[in-house]
Protein backbone atom coordinates (compact mmCIF):
# COMPACT_ATOMS: atom_id res chain seq x y z
CA UNK A 1 0.00 0.00 0.00
CA UNK A 2 1.38 3.43 -0.99
CA UNK A 3 0.81 6.71 0.83
CA UNK A 4 1.92 10.30 0.21
CA UNK A 5 2.01 12.01 3.58
CA UNK A 6 3.50 15.11 5.16
CA UNK A 7 6.65 14.43 7.17
CA UNK A 8 9.00 16.43 9.36
CA UNK A 9 11.50 18.53 7.37
CA UNK A 10 14.40 16.86 9.18
CA UNK A 11 13.17 13.41 8.14
CA UNK A 12 13.03 14.56 4.52
CA UNK A 13 16.65 15.79 4.69
CA UNK A 14 17.87 12.49 6.13
CA UNK A 15 16.16 10.54 3.35
CA UNK A 16 17.49 12.82 0.60
CA UNK A 17 21.05 12.59 1.87
CA UNK A 18 20.93 8.79 1.99
CA UNK A 19 18.97 7.97 -1.15
CA UNK A 20 19.32 10.79 -3.69
CA UNK A 21 22.89 11.84 -4.42
CA UNK A 22 21.66 13.67 -7.52
CA UNK A 23 19.56 16.10 -5.45
CA UNK A 24 20.65 19.62 -4.58
CA UNK A 25 19.49 22.38 -2.24
CA UNK A 26 16.17 22.81 -4.08
CA UNK A 27 14.80 19.61 -2.53
CA UNK A 28 15.99 20.20 1.04
CA UNK A 29 14.06 21.64 3.94
CA UNK A 30 16.38 24.66 3.88
CA UNK A 31 14.97 25.81 0.53
CA UNK A 32 11.47 25.24 1.80
CA UNK A 33 12.18 27.36 4.88
CA UNK A 34 13.45 30.20 2.68
CA UNK A 35 9.99 30.31 1.10
CA UNK A 36 8.26 29.98 4.45
CA UNK A 37 10.05 33.18 5.47
CA UNK A 38 8.62 34.75 2.33
CA UNK A 39 5.13 33.88 3.57
CA UNK A 40 4.59 30.89 1.29
CA UNK A 41 2.96 27.62 2.33
CA UNK A 42 5.43 24.74 1.98
CA UNK A 43 4.77 21.00 2.13
CA UNK A 44 7.34 18.33 2.97
CA UNK A 45 6.12 15.01 1.60
CA UNK A 46 7.31 11.47 1.96
CA UNK A 47 6.11 8.72 -0.36
CA UNK A 48 5.81 5.41 1.45
CA UNK A 49 5.23 1.87 0.28
CA UNK A 50 4.07 0.02 3.36
CA UNK A 51 6.55 1.37 5.96
CA UNK A 52 9.42 2.05 3.57
CA UNK A 53 10.03 5.57 2.29
CA UNK A 54 10.54 5.44 -1.49
CA UNK A 55 10.35 9.13 -2.45
CA UNK A 56 10.17 12.68 -1.19
CA UNK A 57 9.25 16.14 -2.35
CA UNK A 58 9.45 19.76 -1.20
CA UNK A 59 6.36 21.47 -2.63
CA UNK A 60 5.79 25.23 -2.59
CA UNK A 61 2.37 26.85 -2.99
CA UNK A 62 2.72 29.86 -5.29
CA UNK A 63 -0.21 32.34 -5.15
CA UNK A 64 0.42 33.96 -8.55
CA UNK A 65 -1.96 36.50 -10.09
CA UNK A 66 -2.38 34.29 -13.17
CA UNK A 67 -3.52 31.43 -10.93
CA UNK A 68 -2.33 29.51 -7.89
CA UNK A 69 -0.03 26.58 -8.50
CA UNK A 70 2.22 24.11 -6.74
CA UNK A 71 5.94 24.20 -7.54
CA UNK A 72 8.35 21.27 -7.17
CA UNK A 73 11.85 22.60 -7.97
CA UNK A 74 14.47 19.93 -8.62
CA UNK A 75 11.93 17.21 -7.89
CA UNK A 76 10.01 15.17 -7.04
CA UNK A 77 12.71 12.75 -5.86
CA UNK A 78 11.47 9.42 -7.15
CA UNK A 79 12.93 6.47 -9.03
CA UNK A 80 12.10 7.73 -12.53
CA UNK A 81 13.62 4.55 -13.99
CA UNK A 82 11.41 2.36 -11.86
CA UNK A 83 7.81 1.20 -11.82
CA UNK A 84 5.41 3.59 -13.59
CA UNK A 85 2.86 2.64 -10.94
CA UNK A 86 4.82 4.63 -8.34
CA UNK A 87 5.13 7.69 -10.58
CA UNK A 88 1.43 7.58 -11.46
CA UNK A 89 0.48 7.26 -7.79
CA UNK A 90 2.52 10.35 -6.90
CA UNK A 91 0.89 12.36 -9.71
CA UNK A 92 -2.58 11.29 -8.63
CA UNK A 93 -1.94 12.24 -5.00
CA UNK A 94 -0.25 15.57 -5.75
CA UNK A 95 -3.19 16.41 -8.03
CA UNK A 96 -5.56 15.87 -5.08
CA UNK A 97 -3.51 18.27 -2.98
CA UNK A 98 -3.47 20.83 -5.80
CA UNK A 99 -7.26 20.59 -6.09
CA UNK A 100 -7.61 21.03 -2.35
CA UNK A 101 -5.43 24.16 -2.53
CA UNK A 102 -7.45 25.50 -5.49
CA UNK A 103 -4.47 25.36 -7.87
CA UNK A 104 -4.55 25.58 -11.65
CA UNK A 105 -1.54 23.28 -12.18
CA UNK A 106 1.50 21.66 -10.58
CA UNK A 107 4.88 22.68 -12.03
CA UNK A 108 7.85 20.35 -11.54
CA UNK A 109 11.39 20.08 -12.86
CA UNK A 110 12.97 16.83 -11.66
CA UNK A 111 16.76 16.42 -11.53
CA UNK A 112 16.78 13.82 -14.29
CA UNK A 113 18.50 14.03 -17.69
CA UNK A 114 16.70 15.51 -20.67
CA UNK A 115 16.56 12.31 -22.72
CA UNK A 116 14.03 10.82 -25.14
CA UNK A 117 13.26 8.17 -22.53
CA UNK A 118 12.48 10.69 -19.80
CA UNK A 119 10.47 12.91 -22.14
CA UNK A 120 8.35 9.87 -23.01
CA UNK A 121 7.87 9.10 -19.31
CA UNK A 122 6.62 12.66 -18.78
CA UNK A 123 4.24 12.21 -21.72
CA UNK A 124 2.91 8.92 -20.32
CA UNK A 125 2.25 10.71 -17.03
CA UNK A 126 0.20 13.29 -18.99
CA UNK A 127 2.59 16.10 -18.08
CA UNK A 128 2.67 19.13 -20.37
CA UNK A 129 5.92 20.90 -21.21
CA UNK A 130 5.87 24.21 -19.39
CA UNK A 131 6.25 27.46 -21.33
CA UNK A 132 8.50 28.74 -18.51
CA UNK A 133 11.74 27.44 -17.02
CA UNK A 134 12.10 26.39 -13.39
CA UNK A 135 15.55 27.20 -12.02
CA UNK A 136 18.64 26.19 -13.99
CA UNK A 137 17.62 23.59 -16.57
CA UNK A 138 21.10 23.61 -18.16
CA UNK A 139 24.23 23.85 -16.06
CA UNK A 140 27.93 23.05 -15.82
CA UNK A 141 28.97 20.50 -13.18
CA UNK A 142 32.58 20.14 -12.10
CA UNK A 143 33.84 16.99 -10.43
CA UNK A 144 35.93 18.59 -7.69
CA UNK A 145 37.16 15.27 -6.32
CA UNK A 146 39.83 15.65 -9.03
CA UNK A 147 43.19 17.23 -8.19
CA UNK A 148 43.68 20.96 -8.63
CA UNK A 149 46.20 20.18 -11.36
CA UNK A 150 43.63 18.14 -13.30
CA UNK A 151 40.96 20.79 -12.84
CA UNK A 152 43.32 23.46 -14.15
CA UNK A 153 44.30 21.27 -17.12
CA UNK A 154 40.64 20.70 -18.06
CA UNK A 155 39.90 24.42 -18.26
CA UNK A 156 39.73 26.18 -21.60
CA UNK A 157 43.14 27.69 -22.37
CA UNK A 158 41.84 31.27 -22.13
CA UNK A 159 40.20 30.53 -18.80
CA UNK A 160 43.39 29.04 -17.42
CA UNK A 161 45.28 32.12 -18.63
CA UNK A 162 42.83 34.48 -16.87
CA UNK A 163 43.04 32.54 -13.59
CA UNK A 164 46.82 32.81 -13.65
CA UNK A 165 46.71 36.47 -14.72
CA UNK A 166 44.51 37.21 -11.71
CA UNK A 167 47.13 35.63 -9.46
CA UNK A 168 49.92 37.72 -11.04
CA UNK A 169 47.88 40.91 -10.67
CA UNK A 170 47.39 40.19 -6.98
CA UNK A 171 43.60 39.96 -7.08
CA UNK A 172 42.38 38.84 -3.67
CA UNK A 173 39.33 36.66 -2.98
CA UNK A 174 37.64 36.33 0.40
CA UNK A 175 34.23 35.41 1.74
CA UNK A 176 31.92 36.65 4.47
CA UNK A 177 28.74 35.37 6.10
CA UNK A 178 27.61 38.58 7.84
CA UNK A 179 24.30 40.41 7.39
CA UNK A 180 26.19 43.38 5.99
CA UNK A 181 27.86 41.22 3.34
CA UNK A 182 24.49 39.95 2.07
CA UNK A 183 22.98 43.44 2.09
CA UNK A 184 25.97 44.86 0.21
CA UNK A 185 25.81 41.99 -2.26
CA UNK A 186 22.15 42.75 -2.97
CA UNK A 187 22.95 46.42 -3.61
CA UNK A 188 25.67 45.46 -6.10
CA UNK A 189 23.40 42.92 -7.78
CA UNK A 190 20.78 45.64 -8.30
CA UNK A 191 23.38 47.72 -10.14
CA UNK A 192 24.46 44.68 -12.17
CA UNK A 193 20.86 43.85 -13.09
CA UNK A 194 20.21 47.39 -14.29
CA UNK A 195 23.36 47.32 -16.39
CA UNK A 196 22.82 43.84 -17.85
CA UNK A 197 19.03 43.80 -18.08
CA UNK A 198 17.95 40.93 -15.83
CA UNK A 199 15.52 40.69 -12.91
CA UNK A 200 17.37 40.11 -9.60
CA UNK A 201 16.14 38.30 -6.52
CA UNK A 202 14.52 40.44 -3.85
CA UNK A 203 16.51 41.65 -0.86
CA UNK A 204 14.19 39.62 1.35
CA UNK A 205 14.98 36.39 -0.54
CA UNK A 206 18.74 37.01 -0.39
CA UNK A 207 18.61 37.72 3.35
CA UNK A 208 16.31 34.75 3.96
CA UNK A 209 18.84 32.44 2.29
CA UNK A 210 21.52 33.87 4.59
CA UNK A 211 19.34 33.33 7.64
CA UNK A 212 18.27 29.78 6.77
CA UNK A 213 21.50 28.36 5.31
CA UNK A 214 23.67 30.10 7.91
CA UNK A 215 27.38 29.43 7.50
CA UNK A 216 26.65 27.35 4.38
CA UNK A 217 25.72 30.56 2.55
CA UNK A 218 28.73 32.71 1.65
CA UNK A 219 29.33 35.96 -0.19
CA UNK A 220 32.61 35.70 -2.09
CA UNK A 221 34.34 38.93 -3.16
CA UNK A 222 37.18 39.41 -5.64
CA UNK A 223 38.99 42.73 -5.22
CA UNK A 224 42.15 44.56 -6.25
CA UNK A 225 43.64 47.39 -4.20
CA UNK A 226 40.41 47.64 -2.22
CA UNK A 227 38.17 47.88 -5.29
CA UNK A 228 35.46 45.24 -5.65
CA UNK A 229 35.54 43.48 -9.03
CA UNK A 230 33.03 40.64 -8.67
CA UNK A 231 30.88 38.93 -6.06
CA UNK A 232 28.99 35.66 -5.84
CA UNK A 233 26.56 34.06 -3.44
CA UNK A 234 27.59 30.44 -2.96
CA UNK A 235 25.68 27.71 -1.11
CA UNK A 236 27.97 25.05 0.34
CA UNK A 237 25.21 22.45 0.59
CA UNK A 238 26.64 18.92 0.58
CA UNK A 239 27.34 17.13 -1.66
CA UNK A 240 27.83 20.19 -3.87
CA UNK A 241 28.72 23.85 -3.90
CA UNK A 242 26.32 26.01 -5.92
CA UNK A 243 27.16 29.33 -7.58
CA UNK A 244 23.67 30.64 -6.95
CA UNK A 245 23.77 34.40 -7.51
CA UNK A 246 26.30 36.80 -9.05
CA UNK A 247 27.15 40.50 -9.22
CA UNK A 248 29.94 42.56 -10.77
CA UNK A 249 31.27 46.09 -11.13
CA UNK A 250 32.38 48.08 -14.16
CA UNK A 251 35.98 47.61 -13.02
CA UNK A 252 35.33 43.86 -13.06
CA UNK A 253 34.74 43.95 -16.81
CA UNK A 254 38.36 44.95 -17.39
CA UNK A 255 40.08 42.67 -14.89
CA UNK A 256 39.85 38.88 -14.28
CA UNK A 257 38.21 39.10 -10.86
CA UNK A 258 35.42 36.69 -11.80
CA UNK A 259 38.00 34.05 -12.77
CA UNK A 260 39.83 34.43 -9.47
CA UNK A 261 36.49 34.18 -7.66
CA UNK A 262 35.58 30.86 -9.29
CA UNK A 263 38.97 29.31 -8.69
CA UNK A 264 38.86 30.19 -4.97
CA UNK A 265 35.34 28.76 -4.63
CA UNK A 266 36.53 25.51 -6.23
CA UNK A 267 39.51 25.30 -3.90
CA UNK A 268 37.40 25.99 -0.81
CA UNK A 269 34.72 23.49 -1.79
CA UNK A 270 37.40 20.83 -2.34
CA UNK A 271 38.87 21.56 1.08
CA UNK A 272 35.42 21.05 2.63
CA UNK A 273 35.20 17.59 1.04
CA UNK A 274 32.34 18.47 -1.33
CA UNK A 275 31.99 16.32 -4.44
CA UNK A 276 30.91 18.70 -7.17
CA UNK A 277 30.58 22.35 -8.11
CA UNK A 278 27.37 23.45 -9.79
CA UNK A 279 27.77 26.70 -11.75
CA UNK A 280 23.96 26.85 -11.92
CA UNK A 281 22.79 28.11 -15.23
CA UNK A 282 23.97 28.23 -18.85
CA UNK A 283 22.14 28.69 -22.13
CA UNK A 284 21.11 25.61 -24.12
CA UNK A 285 22.91 25.10 -27.45
CA UNK A 286 22.15 27.59 -30.25
CA UNK A 287 20.29 30.01 -27.97
CA UNK A 288 21.98 33.43 -28.37
CA UNK A 289 19.01 35.28 -26.83
CA UNK A 290 18.71 33.05 -23.75
CA UNK A 291 18.91 34.77 -20.36
CA UNK A 292 22.16 32.91 -19.60
CA UNK A 293 23.76 33.42 -23.02
CA UNK A 294 26.09 36.13 -21.71
CA UNK A 295 27.66 33.91 -19.03
CA UNK A 296 27.75 30.59 -20.88
CA UNK A 297 31.19 30.98 -22.46
CA UNK A 298 32.60 32.07 -19.10
CA UNK A 299 31.13 29.17 -17.14
CA UNK A 300 31.89 26.45 -19.67
CA UNK A 301 35.50 27.63 -19.76
CA UNK A 302 36.12 25.92 -16.42
CA UNK A 303 35.60 22.50 -17.98
CA UNK A 304 33.34 19.95 -16.36
CA UNK A 305 30.22 18.34 -17.74
CA UNK A 306 27.41 20.27 -19.38
CA UNK A 307 24.17 18.90 -17.95
CA UNK A 308 20.69 19.28 -19.41
CA UNK A 309 17.82 18.40 -17.08
CA UNK A 310 14.33 17.50 -18.19
CA UNK A 311 12.65 20.87 -18.66
CA UNK A 312 9.84 22.07 -16.43
CA UNK A 313 6.58 20.19 -16.94
CA UNK A 314 3.06 20.93 -15.71
CA UNK A 315 0.40 18.63 -14.35
CA UNK A 316 -2.79 20.39 -15.41
CA UNK A 317 -5.55 20.59 -12.81
CA UNK A 318 -7.93 23.14 -14.38
CA UNK A 319 -7.62 22.78 -18.18
CA UNK A 320 -9.53 25.91 -19.28
CA UNK A 321 -7.75 28.21 -16.82
CA UNK A 322 -4.41 26.58 -17.69
CA UNK A 323 -4.83 27.43 -21.39
CA UNK A 324 -4.93 31.12 -20.44
CA UNK A 325 -1.89 30.75 -18.17
CA UNK A 326 0.02 28.94 -20.92
CA UNK A 327 -0.72 31.71 -23.42
CA UNK A 328 0.28 34.50 -21.01
CA UNK A 329 3.51 32.77 -20.01
CA UNK A 330 4.43 32.08 -23.64
CA UNK A 331 4.15 35.80 -24.39
CA UNK A 332 6.11 36.70 -21.27
CA UNK A 333 8.88 34.26 -22.18
CA UNK A 334 9.33 35.80 -25.63
CA UNK A 335 9.35 39.36 -24.33
CA UNK A 336 11.93 38.66 -21.60
CA UNK A 337 14.07 36.19 -23.57
CA UNK A 338 13.61 33.68 -20.76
Amino acid sequence: MMRLIEIEPEALDIYVEKEHAEANFLQTSSWGKVYEKDGKKVFYFGLFEDKKMIGSSVVILKPAKRGRYLEIPGGPLLNWDGDMKVLRFFMKEIAKIAEREKCVFVRMRPNIPDTDKNRKIAERLKLVKSPMHLHAEHTVMLDITKSEEDLMTEMRRQTRYEVRRAQKLGIKVSYETSDKAFNDFYDLQLQTAERQGFIPSSRHMILSQHEVFGEKARIYTASLDGKVLAQGEVLMQAPEAIYHEAASTLDGRKLPGAYALQWQIIQDAKAMGLKRYNLFGIAPPNSPNHRYAGVTTFKTGFGGEQVAYLSAHDLVIKPMHYKLVHALETIRKKRRHL
